[in-house]
């Protein structure tokens, strides 16, 4: 029996977007999947092989078109389970190499540490393959316009983030209700999230040893070159480093602002504000408070407002106040329209608020999808991708203007997207885009 939706988590959630997949421990899961014709067949590749890369290839593997063919980590240490699963795969250490030996392929995951994600996709998408990246998209802004115009260039290519969730029933229910109008003119969003991905810490002066099967100068890839330093950067906590992640905004704020982008027809920004933490040398900030100010679509005032909190930060008592007594969600959305509010808790039912003047409205009724099952359909010439890149630079782009922001605290950014500059600030701009180390180039980045 499905969970009430009140219980609904996000991790409950994946579960049931790869519903099946669990059974991936059982050998005859394989077999059946050979029953699928050759033709039919996607010979699939992945980049990464453990933690989220795992997850991503058992949810693809619902699939009856799948087959894992390579897997590429920089950690030979952690293949283990993915070898166990598909005796068959063939595995690397360079991604680089899987790409140049692996020449019958048709698509692949990229589900590495952020920094990687644009250099393994575009190399992917240059050799005519079909990518779902996880989210963020990119580390920088820059990458992310480049890859949306790779996969634009590309239009045979099938692109979809790892955004699962955007495919969940209860996010669709509030893009639909949004753009049904149901609370007017949206004018102000607020957005949180209580996770606190960074370090108020300095880097540790220290050198540890390399640990056996790991290849460190894989791993760093594109960023520069530093010492090892046994359990501040792999496996687990990179994405709290500058040099590697994005901090909470840039993984809970692609989540959390896909439903707030998509149902009120988002474009870029006008401008962006940090009053949060500030990032020290090395680390992301912990608690986080930003302000988007954005052009008028056909669902909001003249202007809309955009909060993000995470961390400590949440919104003011006045906008908690609409709730009417509710417990704010540990993250969420509040829309506020001109006919009244919606409240979106994270992957659970949306409210209408205020209660009594909603009690007999219906809120639309929707279908969700398996976000992977789509995309390997997509690849196969059956529908589309809900998130391609097409719509998934663009968010990106967005909420990595936020986390860019946090940088320059108590200083409004005036966004240019088309050129891609902050208008008042060289220095923002300088940080829009980074410079591969040397050896790490890609074509197009």
């Amino acid at each position: 029996m499905p969970a009430p939706a009140h219980q609904i988590t996000r991790r409950s959630a994946l579960r049931g977007l790869a519903a099946g997949a669990a059974a991936l421990a059982a050998p005859g899961v394989f077999r059946k999947h050979a029953l699928a014709a050759p033709s039919e067949t996607l010979r699939h590749a992945s980049f990464g092989a453990s933690g989220m890369a795992l997850a991503d290839v058992r949810s693809l593997a619902a699939s009856p078109h799948f087959k894992l063919v390579a897997v590429a980590d920089v950690d030979l240490s952690r293949t283990g389970e993915i070898k166990s699963l598909f005796p068959d795969v063939t595995v690397y250490q360079d991604w680089r190499e899987l790409l140049d030996k692996e020449k019958g392929l048709d698509s692949v995951n990229v589900s590495t540490p952020d920094h990687m994600h644009a250099p393994i996709a575009m190399s992917a998408l240059q050799r005519g393959l079909h990518v779902y990246g996880q989210k963020p998209l990119t580390q920088t802004i820059h990458e992310a316009r480049r890859l949306t115009e790779a996969a634009a260039r590309e239009t045979k290519l099938v692109t979809q983030m790892g955004i699962q969730i955007h495919s969940h029933p209860v996010h669709r229910q509030v893009v639909a209700t949004i753009k049904s109008g149901a609370i007017g003119k949206v004018k102000e969003v607020h957005s949180w999230s209580g996770k606190d991905w960074g370090d108020r810490n300095p880097r540790p002066d220290r050198t540890d040893p390399v640990p056996a099967g790991l290849s460190w100068d894989g791993w760093l890839g594109v960023a520069a070159e530093r010492p090892f330093l046994d359990g501040y950067y792999h496996p687990g906590n990179w994405r709290k480093r500058l040099d590697f992640g994005t901090g909470t905004f840039g993984d809970m704020g692609c989540h959390i602002l896909d439903p707030v982008y998509e149902a009120l027809a988002l474009t870029a920004p006008k401008s962006v504000r940090s009053d949060g933490d500030t990032p020290g040398a090395d680390s992301w900030g912990l608690d986080n408070r930003v302000h988007y100010v954005f052009p008028a679509t056909p669902h909001t005032a003249e202007e809309l407002s955009l909060h993000w909190y995470n961390g400590a930060h949440r919104p003011s008592d006045e906008i908690k106040a609409l709730l009417g007594g509710r417990e704010m969600a540990g993250q969420g959305s509040i829309y506020i329209g001109s006919e009244g509010v919606l409240y979106s808790p994270y992957i659970d039912a949306p409210v209408l608020l205020p209660e009594d003047k909603f009690k007999e409205t219906k809120l639309p009724e929707v279908q969700g999808a398996d976000h992977y099952v789509q995309f390997l359909d997509a690849c196969r010439g059956e529908g589309q991708a809900s998130a391609p890149f097409a719509y998934a630079g663009p968010l990106t782009e967005m909420v990595l203007l936020g986390c860019l922001a946090t940088r320059f605290p108590q200083t409004t950014l005036e966004w240019d997207a088309p050129s891609l500059k902050v208008v008042n600030s060289p220095e923002a701009t300088a940080l829009v885009r980074k410079k591969y180390r040397s050896g790490w180039e890609v074509e197009g980045l």
